[in-house]
């Protein structure tokens, strides 16, 4: 029975509730030992109705054993497993040890995880319960939670309990369990031990806190004497490793090593085999049935209980009392007779622990445990291993190379700050090998670039010579908007042997510094770009065109290395990929497109740690706001990217934020606040600013500086862009600069050039509107009328709201009459199922659109089941026609 706690229940109960209605959620019960989180969870899990309890509880001497937990949970349900999509299924399998090998990508993981509890959720729902978080192996706690912030519309309830102040990332509920309030203290020590004094009751619910454990277990302890009052209670309480201490001390001798050898292990067939030869050892009940006998005495102490293959201590705080009554040199022995009776990363941890000093061949075996781990996507895990392996390794240079290794994989694991310090340790400890001490200079720039201080990154990256670190050199100098060092590096690659990375990351520094060379090495790289076949060469094709001024190709290969990301088994990377799609999908128009990638992204962003990504995904989030006239939304994630981008010297992301709150401004008719804005940004250096965002917010800069009043300013903006767009070649990148020319030259006939050339119809409807408006203002409102009209339709079409209202004003000016159509059929989806609808439309099953979107085939079939109504149609094949009809405008390019 529970005792005081209703408040607790009633908010589990209210997730439970939800989920059980089709709104998922997670919560964290966090309290200290003994404070009833055990029996809170089994109330709440057995108060769910028909809905379906999947449990499992972390333990101390399993949470180096990747995934452990996670066969917990889904053992049960492990038959589910062959209804998910191909890479899920294959990520799952190799988790569960049900297949060898395995793609080692824990998003895939993760989502494979969430399928397989949305498939278990049918048909009443289903509660997921995970005990003593802070001992499940991280494996496991990666996937779980991975799918615990995924819940949304399922039918499904996760309920984590942990003890101390482990951080639970992405759950934000929390429910705390402290000691009971004094009146339930005193209603379960009455309920136990009978009429307990006042005075007593109140001394023992003050000096234990009304903790509920401690109360139970030292009333147990106390004299009739004591309980009575006829007696004075001891000073001081028995508490700690005391409150079962005197229940190990009173094993016998052969119970007490069995007690350790639970500690140290907890699967009862290694547990007796090694019991037996320890007793043997000992003469202690000779006999193949003495480690029988010593754990029926253990169990029946009441300190452990055995269930199925398991041995599991009734209270972590006993498992502690064992440890606090053995020898180390005992332990150890414990650990090295179970190494002899298990096998695979049981003996390997269990060889970890017998070790007293340096091990190579230990060493090895944990090497051999991370790579097992590190394949199933059990990051955590693998740097776990190698941080031990390297303790282990007597050879400094070996040692630093698994120091490096295990850096990786927490890196991979989303760890950054066990990351850094892993790196900063293996650094320490290179004794003189250049090699390896170049590989870790790499990966420190890589992680700072992703994670810290760009311009550090750059600073570290340039110390390089090799090509690739060049190149991750003049990434970061990017993203930082350091002209000067993209300049001093791409001629240092120049030097390099020709290929596309060389021609490209070359052709940019050369094109900067002024070189006739340039242009014709990003033309040459562009060329090739098809033959690299992987989502990074896509990326700096990308940067070669945008560098020759052709934003509408940059953003064709942002699409592609999108495409490529998603399909290549190499998920890993999606969210920095996800940056650059999701720009060029606004740059079309493709709002809510890019809406929905930017929201992936973030989500994928903060699960890996990469704090820079997550400032790109909100500085455009921020945009798509502006262009969307929701102010509040923009100011606050510009905010929030600044934030980040600001004191990580990433001026790109920098320059994106103040550019939403610029293109907020003009959005909404204030030219002069957009002006100044605009020409703060312009003469922001690096870190705060960035060149590519000076030159590609040029159009909009000259727009609000002709609105401002502000000819000569126009014109120089013009005149720079001018010089930019020099090389350009695609019929956009012309249309912009002509759009530009009309504006600041007041010529309709620059304006309708323009609009012949536009390949971009959110852009064609901008330039539709300034001409539009022009015209009407010149008493031609006919020919105003055609102009408007494309213009309001496209931004309609769009969501971009202010803008598609001033083209409506101006429409009734011009003598339309008449109100808004309605919004586009399409317009009634959200993000989430517009980018499904996109995937219809591109052919793609069920299952495959859940492997591309980390969603189960279930989910994807309800938003089909909740988008037919909304559009008024019955079928898939409906769908791709409403979306192929609605989005051909758009052109180019699949919606991910």
């Amino acid at each position: 029975m529970l005792y005081g706690r209703s408040t607790e229940v009633g908010v589990l109960d209210g997730v439970v509730a939800r989920a059980r209605d089709g709104c998922g959620g997670a919560v964290v019960v966090r309290g200290e030992a003994g404070a009833g989180k055990s029996a809170l969870l089994d109330a709440v899990a057995s108060r769910g109705g028909g809905m379906r309890v999947l449990r499992a509880t972390g333990v101390e001497s399993e949470s180096d054993l990747a995934f452990a937990a996670l066969h917990q949970v889904l053992r049960p349900v492990a038959d589910l497993v062959d209804a998910l999509p191909e890479p899920q299924f294959d990520a799952v399998c190799a988790a569960l040890g049900l297949a060898a090998g395995g793609v080692g990508d824990r998003f895939l993981l993760g989502a494979g995880v969430l399928s397989v509890l949305v498939e278990a959720a049918v048909p009443d729902g289903l509660v997921v319960v995970v005990d003593d978080l802070q001992w499940v192996d991280r494996a496991s706690a990666d996937a779980l939670l991975f799918a615990a912030r995924r819940l949304g519309t399922e039918r499904i309830a996760m309920i984590f309990a942990v003890r101390g102040d482990l951080p639970v990332r992405g759950v934000p509920l929390t429910v705390e369990v402290g000691g009971l309030p004094e009146s339930a203290g005193v209603e379960l020590l009455r309920s136990r031990f009978g009429a307990v004094p006042d005075p007593v009751v109140r001394e023992l619910v003050a000096l234990t806190r009304a903790n509920p454990l401690a109360l139970g277990e030292i009333g147990d302890r106390l004299t009739s004497a004591q309980l009575g009052g006829r007696e004075p209670l001891p000073d001081p309480l028995p508490g700690g490793g005391r409150l079962f201490g005197d229940r190990v001390a009173a094993l016998s001798a052969a119970g007490r090593l069995v007690a350790l050898v639970a500690a140290v292990e907890g699967d009862v067939g290694p547990v007796l085999r090694a019991a037996d030869r320890l007793l043997a050892e000992e003469g202690v009940r000779p006999g193949g049935s003495a480690g029988r006998v010593a754990l029926a005495e253990l169990e029946g102490s009441g300190l452990v209980g055995v269930s199925g293959p398991a041995v599991r201590f009734r209270h972590p705080l006993a498992r502690s009392a064992v440890y606090e009554g053995a020898a180390p040199d005992d332990v150890r022995r414990v650990h090295a007779v179970l190494a002899e009776v298990t096998e695979g990363d049981r003996r390997a941890w269990h060889l970890a622990g017998a070790a007293l000093g340096e091990d190579e061949e230990v060493a090895v075996a944990l090497v051999e445990v991370a790579e097992r781990a590190r394949d199933r996507g059990g990051y955590g895990t693998a740097a776990s291993a190698l941080a031990r392996a390297a303790g282990l390794t007597p050879d400094p240079s070996v040692r630093a190379a698994r120091l490096k290794d295990a850096a990786v994989a927490a890196w991979l694991g989303g760890r950054s700050g066990q990351a850094e310090s892993l790196l900063a340790e293996a650094r320490e400890q290179t004794g003189g090998d250049p090699v390896l001490a170049v590989e870790i200079a790499h990966l420190r720039g890589r992680f700072e670039l992703n994670s810290g201080d760009a311009a550090e990154a750059v600073r570290i990256l340039a110390s390089g010579d090799g090509l690739d670190m060049l190149a991750d050199a003049a990434e970061a100098a990017s993203y930082v908007g350091d002209t000067a060092a993209i300049v001093a590096v791409g001629r240092r690659v120049a030097a390099l042997p020709e290929g596309f990375l060389r021609d490209a990351v070359a052709g940019i520094g050369l094109t900067l510094d002024g070189d006739v060379a340039g242009p014709g090495l990003l033309r040459r790289a562009l060329a090739g770009v098809d033959g690299c076949g992987d989502a990074a060469g896509y990326l700096w094709a990308a940067a070669a065109a945008s560098q020759l001024g052709e934003s509408d190709l940059a953003a064709e290969m942002a699409t592609r290395a999108g495409r490529v990301a998603r399909v290549s088994g190499m998920t890993g990377q999606l969210p920095v990929v996800l940056e650059f799609t999701a720009t060029a999908e606004r740059i079309c128009g493709r709002l809510a497109s890019s809406q929905a990638i930017s929201e992936e992204g973030l989500a994928l962003a903060r699960e890996a740690g990469y704090e820079n990504t997550v400032a790109a995904h909100l500085a455009n989030l921020a945009v798509v706001a502006a262009l969307r006239g929701d102010e509040e939304s923009c100011r606050r994630q510009a905010r929030e990217a600044s934030a980040i981008a600001i004191p990580h010297r990433v001026g790109l992301r920098a320059g994106v934020a103040a550019y939403a709150l610029g293109l907020l401004d003009l959005c909404l008719g204030r030219h002069a606040a957009a002006h100044d804005r605009f020409t703060a940004l312009a003469a922001a250096g690096p870190g705060v600013g960035h060149p590519s965002v000076v030159w590609r917010t040029a159009p909009d800069r000259v727009e609000a500086a002709v609105g401002a009043g502000d000819g000569a300013g126009a014109r120089a903006v013009v005149d720079g862009y001018r010089r930019w767009s020099a090389h350009a070649q695609t019929p956009e990148s012309r249309a912009l600069v002509a759009r530009c020319r009309g504006l600041v030259d007041s010529c309709e006939d620059a304006l309708g050039e323009a609009l012949g050339l536009h390949t971009n119809p959110f852009e064609a409807g901008r330039t539709a509107l300034l001409l539009g408006e022009r015209l009407r203002r010149g008493q031609r409102p006919g020919e105003a009328r055609t102009h408007l009209r494309r213009a309001a339709e496209t931004f309609e079409r769009a969501g971009a709201v202010p803008w598609a209202r001033r083209a409506r004003e101006e429409l009734r000016a011009a003598g339309e009459s008449g109100q808004a159509p309605p919004p586009a059929v399409l317009d009634a989806l959200t993000p989430q199922e517009l980018r499904i609808a996109g995937l219809v439309a591109d052919g793609l099953s069920s299952r495959q659109i859940a492997a591309r979107l980390f969603l189960s085939p279930r989910t994807v079939e309800y938003h089909l089941y909740k988008m037919y109504p909304k559009l008024g149609i019955g079928s898939r094949t409906d769908l791709a026609r409403l979306v192929v009809l609605q989005m051909a405008p758009g052109g180019e390019g699949d919606m991910l």
